[in-house]
């Protein structure tokens, strides 16, 4: 599988399957897009993922096989203390590696993803992301599905392998127009546990502009590995000093008119900003969260690449 990983990147796609180009419904730009998307991918995939993505999501421990009496040298860790304790003698649990894994996208579509003072806007940012790990899926031979949502589920395409399935993600994600305007994170979260029934790995790719979605997480990272991708835009940090402007919520349509030479309105305003982040990663790395920060006006990759590298460490 691992050379497999390493094959030029036009290797992985079947004479049978249709390149992008030859997909008449897709524009000129968008095209321009999906060939960006590759290239970064063939980046990320030659650089890490044919070592670290394997070892951080396919690691040891996914599905259990049996148990066998202790041999010196074996893990610890792996003893079986219940079967230990009736046999009177240590036990070990045995593991198969799971070598397909399921990914899921949970992405969000809502108003707020249109904010942008970098040379992208959020929803861009998301989509591209989303389909960076798509591709890269798809190149390990995953099965890969997408929810797509804002205050209610948009738009739902089941787990399956193929490159013909992965276009069909990535033209959706690339090309999406939502009917909603607001964030309910709880929603696709609930939506992953009613069908995904065997352990998937989930990335929720968000601004996370909402609040009481912490029991839907809470719940959903009980059964599934789930990764947080956090968005966020350098002027939802800090306020540029350009006197009175008029702020607007996306989601809700309320207007706020703030100066920003007022220093300690701006200061209190990136403090506070600030403050939410830190609590919001705080709590779901305290439910076993990893968060993935990412800023618009920054490499997209980069912070991809040091996940992975750490997850790959942990495991």
């Amino acid at each position: 599988m691992l050379k497999a990983l390493t094959q030029p990147f036009r290797d992985w796609f079947h004479e049978s399957t249709p390149e992008p180009e030859q997909d008449k419904n897709l524009s000129l730009e968008l095209l321009q897009r999906i060939k960006a998307i590759q290239v970064k991918t063939n980046y990320l995939v030659n650089d890490i993922m044919a070592g670290e993505y394997v070892s951080a999501f396919k690691g040891r421990g996914m599905e259990f096989s049996e148990v066998r009496e202790y041999q010196p040298g074996d893990d610890v860790r792996l003893i079986d203390w219940n079967v230990t304790a009736r046999m009177n003698q240590p036990f070990i649990k045995e593991f198969k590696e799971e070598r397909e894994l399921t990914l899921m996208l949970l992405v969000d579509v809502s108003s707020s993803g249109g904010f942008g003072s970098a040379d992208k806007l959020k929803n861009e940012v998301s989509a591209e992301i989303a389909s960076i790990l798509a591709f890269a899926a798809i190149k390990n031979n995953d099965k890969i599905g997408l929810i797509v949502f804002s205050d209610k589920i948009e738009h739902t395409i089941p787990p399956k392998k193929g490159k013909a399935h992965i276009w069909n993600i990535i033209r959706t994600i690339l090309n999406f127009k939502p009917e909603g305007k607001g964030t309910n994170l709880s929603l696709p979260l609930k939506y992953l546990l009613n069908i995904q029934k065997r352990k998937a790995t989930a990335f929720l790719i968000s601004d996370f502009q909402d609040i009481d979605y912490e029991a839907a997480l809470k719940l959903a990272k009980q059964k599934h590995d789930l990764v947080a991708i956090s968005i966020t835009d350098p002027r939802e940090e800090t306020l540029p000093d350009v006197g009175l402007i008029q702020l607007e919520d996306a989601e809700t349509g309320e207007t706020l008119l703030v100066d920003t030479h007022d220093k300690e309105m701006t200061a209190q305003y990136a403090k506070q900003f600030q403050q939410k982040r830190s609590q919001r990663k705080t709590y779901f790395s305290s439910i076993g969260i990893d968060t993935i920060e990412i800023h618009t006006n920054r490499s997209l990759t980069d912070p991809i690449i040091r996940y992975f590298k750490m997850r790959e460490k942990k495991h």
